[in-house]
């Protein structure tokens, strides 16, 4: 036993010192492969860290001009280019990256979908589809050539082939958790489906239209869009009281969209006053400064200046801000200039000109604000024009609201 425990003593540094010599080959071997690469590369390198990317190409192209065969500086080099705006410099670093005699089938693969995002920042649309498309089924670059379609689809409204694409990766990625800022693929196809339905509205088809209505909800119940839509097709088919049921059970925040329809259809069924009380209940809740024209307007039609006014002081109660200042003050000009001999603490041209500021004041800061990228816009949108996400619109403006939301 104790023979054991002495040759086992004997065997540690013996060991020790094997890992040693060891560790010195591999050091050394760094250091000549270190040394064998230009100073170009370096000189790349830390103009990156320094983000000086244009000095950082020029280095880098020194390095390509040295070794033409380093595939991972290639890459490198286009995603510069293309970050830079030259995407005619970076299609042809990766169109010889394609064609290079003797390439690895991934690094082809890996070159062909950075030319398909090549073709895509261009512009070129069909040549970026017919890249990405060569890449469906491979292992590494399937999933993301299909998520590049999905793109290339949405930018060209082809929403049948959008849906058809949203689905695949739906299936391919269940299971997986979402990416951080990565939309449910269910959200976007509704959408889709949305944009259909709207297609055959302007159409007149109102069975197709339908037919979209109900996938969309089908795949995304939440669908606010979906349960607008699906009033309107009641509303343009006569049936008034339907899309008011329809209406009334969208979530209170996204009620600015609808009032205008909401009261329209009450109107049309013969009972105007319920769709005035049903206003004036709203008044009182979030979305009072994105309400306070529609019931001004529609109040003061209905009972005169002085009930449009009083329905304004309630919205200026809930919600204060310039906006609800500025239709209180148009409110009391209104019912001056119907009622001239009223009593009044301010002259006319005084309040004439405070509610023109504050309606000045309303108009320049009223914006409806993407939660995603920022991007500001006087119109709602479903898909912002900034980052082209879906719904990340909320219904209410940020500032003051000048007019009744109108949507596109």
């Amino acid at each position: 036993m104790n023979l054991e425990w002495w040759w086992l003593l004997a065997a540690v540094p013996v060991l020790f010192g094997l890992g040693w010599v060891a560790a010195r080959l591999d050091v050394r071997q760094l250091l000549s492969e270190g040394g064998q690469l230009p100073r170009s590369y370096f000189r790349g390198l830390n103009f990156l860290l320094n983000e000086q990317p244009d000095k950082a190409i020029d280095a880098f192209v020194e390095v390509a001009k040295l070794d033409p065969e380093t595939v991972e500086l290639h890459f490198a080099l286009g995603n510069l280019f293309r970050r830079r705006g030259e995407t005619e410099r970076a299609i042809r670093v990766h169109q010889n990256l394609v064609n290079r005699p003797g390439i690895d089938v991934r690094e082809r693969d890996h070159a062909l979908f950075e030319l398909g995002q090549d073709f895509l920042r261009a512009g070129m649309l069909d040549r970026a589809e017919d890249e990405l498309g060569r890449l469906i089924g491979t292992e590494a670059y399937g999933e993301r050539a299909r998520a590049g379609l999905l793109q290339i689809y949405e930018l060209e409204k082809d929403w049948t082939r959008a849906i058809a694409a949203a689905k695949e990766l739906m299936v391919q990625s269940e299971g997986k958790p979402l990416a951080e800022g990565e939309q449910p693929y269910a959200v976007r196809i509704a959408q889709f489906h949305c944009e259909l339905a709207q297609e055959a509205l302007r159409r007149g088809d109102g069975q197709a239209a339908q037919a979209e209505i109900r996938a969309a909800l089908e795949i995304n119940p939440d669908s606010t869009r979906a349960m607008i839509l699906r009033g309107d097709i009641w509303a343009a088919a006569g049936e008034g009281a339907a899309a008011i049921q329809v209406w009334r059970h969208i979530q209170p925040a996204w009620l600015p969209l609808v009032a205008e329809r909401l009261l329209s259809a009450y109107s049309t069924i013969g009972h105007p006053e319920q769709g005035l009380e049903w206003l004036e209940q709203q008044l009182g809740g979030p979305s009072a400064a994105d309400l306070v024209e529609i019931a001004r307007a529609h109040v003061g039609k209905l009972r005169g200046g002085e009930a449009a006014t009083e329905a304004v002081r309630k919205a200026l109660a809930a919600s204060p801000g310039v906006a609800t200042l500025a239709a209180l003050c148009e409110s009391k000009l209104q019912e001056f200039k119907q009622d001239p001999g009223k009593p009044r603490a301010l002259e006319m041209p005084e309040i004439e000109l405070a509610a023109k500021l504050l309606r000045q004041q309303a108009s320049e800061h009223a914006r409806y604000t993407c939660r995603d990228c920022g991007f500001r816009a006087r119109l709602f949108y479903w898909q912002c024009p900034g980052c082209s996400r879906w719904e990340t619109y909320p219904p209410v403006r940020s500032g003051a609201a000048q007019a009744a939301p109108s949507m596109n």
